[in-house]
């Protein structure tokens, strides 16, 4: 008979991983950790197997800002949000009936990874994404048509990471690069 494993703690993914490096990155943009503690840290997390040792990694910095989840929400009608507006590093869209349309061209991103969850119904969704942003909506399970968006021939470096998830029902979700 084999012995159970003593780390019984599941094994990590790349999205756990790069997550993690987030934290780290923030915490020490935030002046939480010095270079030396980010350094110890990133080894840790890029080394690391399980989820255990991942928290182990992450342990010494502060709690993360629950702040940075927002979500706006409408029954019907139209939600829409252009212009100068901050966004977090986690929004949460949810719709039952209606159009949703998020410009991000001139918004304020200050996470290097922006994750927007849709949970819509049915009507149309349109997301304008920065010009030198990369778009991944993998995690969006549609019911009647796929998400149009044509990838970037050249994508540029330094850009935002949108990731797209969520569901959707009867609808259709538009993504686009903005022209300038």
């Amino acid at each position: 008979m084999t012995p159970l494993s003593e780390d019984p703690s599941p094994l990590i993914g790349e999205d756990d991983r790069d997550t993690a490096v987030q934290r780290l990155q923030e915490a020490y943009a935030e002046g939480h950790i010095s270079h030396e503690e980010m350094d110890e840290c990133l080894h840790q997390v890029l080394t690391a197997k399980t989820h255990s040792e991942l928290v182990s990694a992450l342990a010494s910095l502060p709690e993360e800002n629950a702040g940075a989840t927002s979500t706006i929400a409408a029954q019907s009608g139209r939600i829409q949000r252009r212009g100068a507006w901050r966004v977090p590093r986690i929004l949460k869209v949810e719709s039952a009936f209606g159009r949703v349309h998020l410009d991000l061209s001139r918004a304020v991103i200050e996470h290097p990874v922006v994750d927007i969850e849709l949970q819509l119904g049915t009507g149309r969704a349109k997301i304008t994404v920065p010009r030198d942003a990369i778009v991944d909506a993998e995690g969006l399970r549609t019911v009647w048509k796929d998400p149009h968006y044509k990838t970037r021939r050249r994508p540029r470096p330094g850009g935002p990471r949108i990731r797209i998830s969520g569901a959707m029902g009867f609808g259709r979700l538009k993504i686009r690069h903005a022209r300038r």
